[in-house]
């Protein structure tokens, strides 16, 4: 079984732009939802030149199961208009740091504004040494999963306090 363990943050304050220029110019991705509720997703997303089927569990902690498959992207862009919401749009930067790639989300469209860093873990009690650039951890907070931000987008929310 494939498990997905990872830690998300905000980017830290006046920190944004450096953070994405240590990524290099990232890769566009474009992703929607097939499924989603009672913890469990089907997603569907073209990641550059590459597309894939993904199928996550309920999270437990910070793990998941996670089962993800690559598909022909014109499979992928006949799926998308079949997803639940909009699709979400954002460009991926991945930065190595300590040991560990952190994968650097600049959100579009109705999410522009959030910028997200995620750090993938081979176990839950790995230690991570975190970048200066990095701000709050929202690991567990659900505003913050990209399949909510289909149904909530940041900009309806952003002026609250997180």
């Amino acid at each position: 079984m494939g498990v997905e363990i990872e830690r998300k943050f905000l980017i830290a304050e006046g920190a944004g732009e450096d953070a994405l220029l240590l990524g290099g110019e990232g890769v566009p991705y474009a992703q929607g939802y097939l499924s989603r509720g009672t913890g469990r997703t089907v997603r569907v997303r073209i990641a550059g030149a590459k597309a894939y089927l993904t199928i996550k569990g309920p999270v437990t902690g910070i793990s998941r199961a996670e089962f993800e498959y690559e598909i022909p992207v014109a499979d992928a862009r006949q799926m998308l208009p079949l997803c639940d919401g909009p699709v979400i749009e954002k460009i991926r930067r991945r930065i190595p740091h300590g040991g560990h790639v952190w994968e650097v989300d600049e959100f579009l469209g109705e999410n522009a504004g959030l910028t997200v860093a995620e750090v993938e873990l081979a176990t839950a009690e790995d230690s991570v040494e975190i970048p200066s650039w990095i701000g709050k951890e929202v690991t567990g907070d659900p505003r913050y999963y990209n399949s909510n931000l289909t149904e909530h987008p940041y900009r309806l929310w952003r002026h609250e306090t997180p």
